[in-house]
């Protein structure tokens, strides 16, 4: 049998056949095209794709590793994307190539996708350094874990040694990214008080740093108080990084004001955990609770995917339904189901 008729292949819905492998080498070469198809194969539902997905990762796993990862969330009109394109934007002419990768778990109720980035991002596309990818989340909670982890390494392995990692949805987004870097920021705007109202405080806990965004003109004044306010508050919580104190600072991501500020907070950040060794205990620890995500979201896909299951669910959860049985006795029948001749 010849060399190519070997090589892992999967068929997209034109009926054009991808070479893996060329895949792969693509991804290797820095290729954007071939990043993008990648990241295409890794987030497809379909078996045969997501067997083909871990034979492509089996072979880019030894170029990742290399990005510092960094989770930015905000609130409603905090200006995230703005300050997402300034602050890549600046990373980019630095130097540096920068993968914007969204994350967003209420994507799975409509099955929407945020194309709306990339036209809030448009300095930032077309710069050569770096990848903006407007990613549904298509599926559960778990699907989000294991395609946006997939996707940081195809990534890592392009040669993007700054994945910004931006959570789109609200509530679960801002646990799940924070299980997947390594630095995690929360944008605010000014006024902490009104908005600590509505902002649990475990995700403020889940911060490395807190940036009171468009801090310019005649909001300068305000900003610095809210800055102080955070800090007061920030004072009482436990920190999210051992050894690490978060702390709240001001910038203005539409005049470019701060913006070095942060990159050398991050930078600090990641010399003193790697000095302390809490960056790989962190890295170690997510690397755990990726096999364990994954453990699950397999699990309940073989479960739901089984045949008795699809058979026997429907009158079971209309019998829940009408309250005629029990959960608990519900969850038992069904389990007896799948583990009979299995």
């Amino acid at each position: 049998m010849e060399e190519s008729q070997k090589r892992p292949r999967f068929k997209k819905k034109s009926g054009l056949t991808i070479d893996v492998n060329a895949l792969v080498n693509g991804v290797l070469a820095k290729e954007r095209t071939s990043l993008a198809k990648a990241i295409t194969l890794i987030e497809s539902n379909s078996s045969e794709h997501q067997s083909l997905s871990q034979t492509m990762l089996k072979q880019l796993l030894p170029h990742t590793g290399k990005s510092v990862r960094i989770g930015i969330t905000g609130v409603p009109g905090a200006g995230k994307s703005t300050f997402i394109e300034s602050f890549g934007t600046m990373l980019c002419d630095m130097g540096h190539r920068v993968a914007v990768l969204a994350v967003d778990p209420s994507s799975t109720m409509t099955g929407g996708s945020i194309l709306g980035d990339k036209t809030r991002m448009e300095k930032l596309v077309r710069h050569p350094r770096a990848f903006v990818r407007p990613s549904p989340s298509g599926g559960t909670l778990g699907g989000v874990h294991r395609k946006t982890r997939e996707s940081i390494a195809a990534c890592e392995a392009a040669g993007y040694d700054v994945i910004l990692v931006e959570t789109v949805g609200v509530g679960q987004s801002e646990v799940i990214v924070r299980g997947m870097v390594d630095f995690f920021m929360l944008l605010v705007l000014t006024g902490a008080g009104d908005e600590l109202q509505g902002m649990k405080k475990g995700i403020m806990e889940l911060a490395d740093a807190i940036i009171v965004n468009k801090a310019d003109g005649g909001n300068i004044k305000p900003a610095q108080k809210t800055k102080s306010e955070y800090n007061q508050i920030l004072h009482f919580l436990q920190p999210a990084t051992k050894g690490w104190t978060t702390r709240a600072y001001t910038c203005s991501a539409l005049h470019y004001t701060g913006i070095e500020e942060i990159w050398d907070i991050i930078d600090s950040f990641m010399e003193n955990t790697k000095k302390t060794g809490i960056f790989m205990e962190r890295r170690h620890s997510q690397a755990k609770e990726w096999l364990y995500s994954s453990i699950h979201d397999r699990l309940a896909q073989e479960f739901f995917q089984d045949e008795r299951i699809k058979k026997a669910l429907p009158s079971i959860l209309e019998q829940v339904t009408k309250e005629e049985r029990t959960v608990s006795s519900a969850l038992e029948h069904l389990f007896d189901v799948y583990n009979k001749n299995s």
